[in-house]
């Protein structure tokens, strides 16, 4: 595991970002947790073929379960937290249960896969590149509650600056092929 550890870090120093001053590979909760401001959640149990969604969450919570004992003991009280491993806004849930004495709304999630996935529709429907379409919101949860809503959406074409749903032209593909 520390192998592995060790080659994101050399991957978080090949991308020189400015604000990154250093990574600490280590597999003990409390030196990866002491008084963090910052904590990005990136990961989570992959969901393997044949495995039932219970299962999945099942393995889930033993890892966010401790993950949020550990914010909850050892992380600065105000820290921010992000959760993108999916069941993103399942996980996020999980890790705020268990760490009870850092504010709820410091906590958040990000389905951005589903939501790069809903431009990436819409940009193949009209054929324009994924960068053409903006404010797509994804609600609900990696699972079948999501939602995507393009009712703020736009889409730029030939310059112009459209409606979603105008561009798109096809209540039907909006509201069933497109959701499911």
């Amino acid at each position: 595991m520390m192998t592995v550890l060790q080659g994101v870090v050399m991957e978080i120093e090949d991308t020189s970002l400015p604000l990154v001053k250093g990574a600490i590979p280590t597999d003990d909760l409390e030196t990866a947790f002491k008084n963090v401001d910052v904590a990005l959640f990136v990961g989570a149990m992959p969901r393997k073929e044949g495995m039932e969604r219970k299962d999945l969450l099942s393995a889930n919570v033993k890892i966010f379960k401790s993950q949020g004992t550990a914010l909850d003991t050892y992380a600065n009280k105000n820290v921010k937290v992000l959760v993108v491993g999916n069941p993103a806004n399942t996980n996020c849930y999980i890790l705020a249960h268990y760490a009870p004495s850092i504010p709820r709304e410091n906590f958040t999630c990000l389905t951005r896969l589903d939501h790069n996935r809903a431009k990436g529709q819409i940009a193949s429907r009209l054929n324009v590149s994924p960068d053409a379409v903006k404010n797509v919101i994804i609600w609900g949860n990696h699972s079948s509650t999501q939602f995507p809503d393009v009712r703020s959406a736009t889409v730029t074409i030939h310059s112009k600056e459209t409606p979603v749903y105008e561009a798109v032209k096809d209540d039907n593909w909006l509201k069933n092929d497109f959701v499911s």
